[in-house]
């Protein structure tokens, strides 16, 4: 899916485009997006991009508790279930 984005949208930039991450098989959905969240804060939110991020979207884990408290935590309280996944979103980057 992402090389079809990349694909069909080839003007697109990091601030905008989608990312990828190829973790170890040994490591759960959850556990590969929580912890990443980090590197993504850093590179998309406040201080690295003007305007910041606000929505994540995810693929291939679901919602759970624990994610939605770790999300929570970088200001995420707007929560949507797909059907590949979920959707967070908050009103402005962690300042």
């Amino acid at each position: 899916m992402a090389q079809r984005f990349w694909n069909e949208r080839p003007d697109e930039n990091h601030l905008i485009g989608i990312t990828t991450f190829n973790d170890l098989n040994s490591l759960s959905p959850e556990e590969m997006l929580l912890g990443h969240l980090d590197t993504i804060e850093l590179h998309h939110g406040f201080h690295s991009a003007d305007p910041p991020y606000t929505v994540v979207e995810v693929f291939g884990t679901q919602l759970t508790a624990n994610a939605k408290n770790v999300l929570s935590e970088y200001g995420f309280n707007t929560f949507h279930i797909t059907s590949t996944g979920f959707m967070a979103s908050r009103l402005k980057a962690l300042d």
